[in-house]
């Protein structure tokens, strides 16, 4: 799946006194406080709960520490890398050593590392070249090794290893000739193999000793490939949990008894799916659930977490979510977020109903002017209805609900996936663009998940069609509701996202008064040729969700919905931004359409950094392209603007083409 969720990391500045708002508006929001490192983020409890991690910057670049959980003004750093952040680490069953993976330049070709807390020492457990590694278990019960999927031998497919932590040796449990995945238990026993259909779905397996069974244990169509796939097993074995949406639109919550193969449904909700649980850390029975439609929530199956579950809904302000807990299940980290202020963790102790908050992600934010987000339900043409998210500048002059009462310009921002869903919560691009003063809306248009199958399936060889017509019916609901006008509408996003803004410019040149394209595809044809060879078992889903490269009809079709072919018909300005380093949408996607409208002599102004991939991770990098991105918007739909200052420099954007036409980029190039 194409997917990029835009990156928050490091810039350090202050605002130039000329770029004072007046004293009318809200004050200017520094880009560094939005997009720069967190303070911290990413916490964990160590599994014996003696041990606090998380994510923070060291000389500039993130890296892990980490502290006894009782006394964080012990805190040291773990990792000391030096140029390219790291987002997130998790910790070995034993409690002895914080891990994480890495890539270089954005690459996407994961290698597992591993400190040890107390010696300090750094492994690289799977030292290959062009290799990416997945992990396939963790368990609480085995604490001395874990599974690891490592491509090495074949790009397509993942071996299964054991990993001994102490030691770093690796042991060939299982060799892939062909299974998208595999499932395991808390023993580490493999237990289901999964196989891509050739209809674009899956068949999974039972395994015994190592051995698949010839006789599917589940068969799996297109339209349930998304919604249906086990979870986990509890900790005897017995029953084996799913998300499943067959027979129903969305997914339900199932327990399978392994024995008889008899499924009871554990919980279903009629909006949208149930993917994610909260599991007794010593049994692995589940316990409670979340369901996310308009915004998430926890809901108790047992008694056992009940109490905690109402006490955390009771005395956290906004939303929360359970983030780590101990093999003793007595201490939870808690992550709050209120939108209107910067997210924050809590240390919740159960037993005594102690809630203290260690830390704030983004300090700097307190006390900032962020604005409140709005969910709204918008009907597309056939009735389908959109889950969106709203956020309005002060300008709006907001009332109940998000209801606008002044019209300002506004911002689309489309997702990326497109088999991934907006949220409702802290966002650092709608309070970014709203500061900037623009409304910002967020469309889960079809084929985003989250929603059923149905809405999933609806999205189906639609890209460029009828998921670009859910865009357009939000642009007019908020045209409608006074959100904005039909002139002052700019469209942004990374990934699909990127292609929505290729397409919108290209399929519909008049609509949007320009747009962001970051990382997108611009030939459906090309993007299908160069994606990485470990997509080799979701192939077939990409071709009929989207259109088969192999046949007259899907090549037709994808040449159809492709921007570059019409590129000739762009008219309003247009920013690309692209990693060369980029293994899911090749760079190739945004040279060949610069180099297309070049030749017509279209403006465009086209940014790339030699050392990003999929979006832009390092730091100076992504706040260099915002900084190009709010004063090109700046120019387009009059909004407030930073100057860029010395941002391009400090980074390693290269400006390929069109810089006259992006304003202050000729000057902070130089």
């Amino acid at each position: 799946m194409i997917r990029y969720v835009l990156p928050v990391l490091l810039f350090a500045g202050t605002l130039p006194a000329h770029a004072q708002a007046p004293a009318k508006e809200a004050p200017l929001i520094e880009r560094a406080k939005l997009f720069g490192n967190p303070s911290k983020s990413g916490g964990k409890l160590s599994p014996d709960g003696k041990w606090l991690s998380w994510i923070a910057p060291r000389d500039g670049v993130l890296n892990v520490w980490v502290a006894p959980a009782g006394d964080l003004a012990q805190a040291r750093p773990l990792t000391e890398e030096k140029l390219r952040p790291l987002r997130g680490s998790f910790w070995s069953p034993d409690s002895t050593t914080v891990l994480f993976i890495q890539d270089k330049g954005g690459d996407e070709n994961f290698l597992l590392y591993g400190v040890n807390v107390a010696s300090g020492k750094q492994t690289n457990y799977t030292p290959f070249e062009k290799t990416r590694v997945r992990i396939v278990q963790i368990s609480s019960k085995v604490k001395d090794r874990i599974l690891v999927g490592i491509n090495n031998r074949d790009a397509r497919w993942h071996d299964v290893y054991s990993l001994d932590l102490a030691s770093g040796k690796l042991t060939l449990v299982q060799q892939n000739d062909g299974y998208g995945g595999y499932v395991a238990d808390e023993l580490l026993n493999l237990r289901i193999a999964s196989k891509a259909r050739a209809d674009g779905g899956f068949t999974y397996f039972r395994m015994t000793d190592g051995k698949v069974d010839s006789a599917p244990l589940a068969e799996v169509g297109l339209e349930d490939s998304q919604t249906t796939s086990p979870l986990a097993f509890t900790a005897d074995g017995k029953t084996l949990y799913w998300t499943d949406s067959r027979g129903r639109n969305t997914s339900a919550l199932l327990a399978q008894d392994v024995a008889s193969g008899k499924t009871a449904v554990v919980a279903q909700d009629p909006h949208a799916d149930i993917a994610d649980a909260l599991y007794d850390t010593r049994t692995g029975r589940v316990q409670a659930y979340t369901v996310n439609y308009l915004q998430q929530e926890y809901l108790p199956l047992t008694d056992d977490l009940k109490a905690d579950l109402a006490f955390l809904k009771k005395n956290t302000k906004g939303q929360f979510n359970v983030t780590s807990r101990t093999d003793a299940d007595d201490k939870w980290l808690v992550g709050v977020d209120t939108v209107t202020a910067p997210p924050s963790s809590w240390l919740y102790e159960r037993k005594s109903k102690k809630l203290t908050q260690l830390y704030v992600t983004r300090p700097e934010l307190e006390g900032a002017p962020l604005v409140p987000m709005y969910p709204q339900e918008i009907k597309a043409r056939d009735g389908l209805t959109l889950v969106s998210y709203l956020s309005l500048p002060q300008a709006s002059k907001a009332g109940a609900g998000g209801k606008a009462t002044q019209a300002v310009p506004m911002v689309l921002l489309v997702h990326g996936g497109p088999w991934a869903r907006d949220t409702y919560g802290y966002n650092s691009y709608h309070q970014w663009l709203a500061n900037r003063g623009y409304a910002v809306l967020s469309v889960n248009y079809r084929g985003s998940t989250g929603f059923g199958k149905q809405f999933i399936s609806a999205g189906d060889l639609q890209w460029g069609r009828k998921m670009h017509d859910d865009l357009l019916d939000a642009v007019q609901w908020a045209v409608k509701s006074g959100v904005t006008t039909a002139d002052k509408v700019a469209i942004m996003g990374g990934s699909y996202g990127g292609y929505a803004t290729l397409a919108g410019m290209a399929f519909t040149p008049t609509t949007f008064a320009c747009g962001v394209d970051i990382v997108g595809p611009s030939n459906l044809f090309t993007l299908l040729q160069t994606i990485p060879p470990y997509w080799e078992a979701g192939k077939q889903q990409f071709y009929k969700r989207m259109g088969d490269p192999t046949t007259e009809e899907g090549r037709a079709l994808l040449k159809e919905r492709s921007p570059l072919n019409f590129a000739q018909n762009i008219q309003r300005p247009l920013l690309i931004g692209q990693g060369a380093n980029d293994p899911r949408v090749n760079v190739a996607e945004s040279d060949q359409i610069v180099a297309a409208m070049a030749a017509k002599n279209i403006p465009v102004t086209y940014v790339l950094f030699p050392d990003e991939g999929h979006g832009f991770a390092r730091p100076v990098n992504n706040i260099a392209f915002n900084a190009v991105t709010e004063n090109f918007l700046g120019q387009c739909l009059a909004g407030r603007a930073e100057p860029m200052g010395a941002t391009l420099k400090a980074s390693t954007a290269q400006v390929k083409h069109g810089a006259e036409f992006a304003p202050g980029l000729q000057e902070a190039m130089r």
